[in-house]
């Protein structure tokens, strides 16, 4: 193990040390960190997003701590430490790379999402479940909801039960807004109006993946993508003497639109 690496555990330790720790650290539990790792996992595919290597670094580094907390407190618990982290990693890579740690052979993406699900399935039927349980298990429900969706799609998928092109997808798709429309039609606020537009995105996610782009991703930059533009369209309403709060909605609209064309 590299000298900093031993001087990052050491320093863990010495945060938790009941005597002369740190008081916030000291008093952390496994769920009260969980919040502080979902943002740090956020900010590392910011810092990706934005191409900020120097940011991403930072970033990398802070999660990399979340992982050192963890291991810190289940070795306080004797029930593992860093290394056991670290060793069934090291053999699960191994384990889940056939292709190139035993028969070192090239395999198309078609193969490998083979493999893939065939060794999945396989180290699920390892522990013991019910059926369900075993079919599901490992797509925690803490997951953002698009990615979970993605997910249990490809986890479907395996078992035969998907689409063959993205055409089937989309056909869904479109029977799904149409349902939501009705739904709507009848009751806006209603649970089926919920239920129906539940299952939209659930269709639309089913798109993402057979178009291979993760929807999680494609979703956070349409988001920037809004904010940007709503942005500008700001600073055009200003350079006609107006402002958000003052606009009507056709001015807004229009200067949306003359944003637009001005992107492309």
């Amino acid at each position: 193990m590299s000298e900093q690496l031993n001087q990052l555990l050491s320093i863990m330790a010495t945060l938790r040390d009941p005597e002369k720790g740190c008081d916030w650290d000291k008093q952390q539990t496994f769920k009260s960190i969980v919040p502080h790792t979902l943002e740090e996992a956020y900010e590392v595919a910011d810092a990706i997003e934005k191409d900020d290597m120097s940011g991403l670094r930072s970033e990398l580094g802070d999660l990399l701590f979340q992982v050192v907390f963890y291991a810190q407190l289940a070795k306080e618990q004797g029930a593992f430490d860093f290394n056991d982290v670290v060793s069934d990693l090291n053999d699960k890579l191994i384990r889940r790379h056939p292709h190139v740690f035993e028969k070192q052979q090239k395999l198309t993406d078609k193969e490998l999402e083979a493999q893939w699900q065939a060794i999945k399935t396989q180290e699920r039927s390892s522990v013991k479940t019910t059926r369900e349980q075993a079919l599901w298990n490992d797509i925690p429900n803490m997951l953002p909801a698009l990615s979970r969706a993605q997910k249990i799609q490809k986890r479907a998928a395996a078992l035969g039960f998907d689409w063959p092109d993205y055409l089937g997808a989309l056909d869904k798709v479109v029977e799904e807004v149409n349902e939501v429309s009705e739904a709507l039609a009848e009751d806006p606020n209603s649970a089926h109006s919920a239920e129906e537009l539940g299952d939209l995105l659930f269709a639309t996610v089913n798109v993402a993946r057979h178009a291979k782009h993760d929807p999680e991703q494609i979703l956070r930059l349409a988001c920037n993508k809004f904010v940007g533009r709503f942005e500008k369209v700001s600073d055009t309403l200003n350079l006609q003497g107006l402002s958000l709060e003052s606009a009507t909605l056709e001015q807004m609209d229009n200067a949306w639109e003359q944003v637009k064309k001005q992107q492309g």
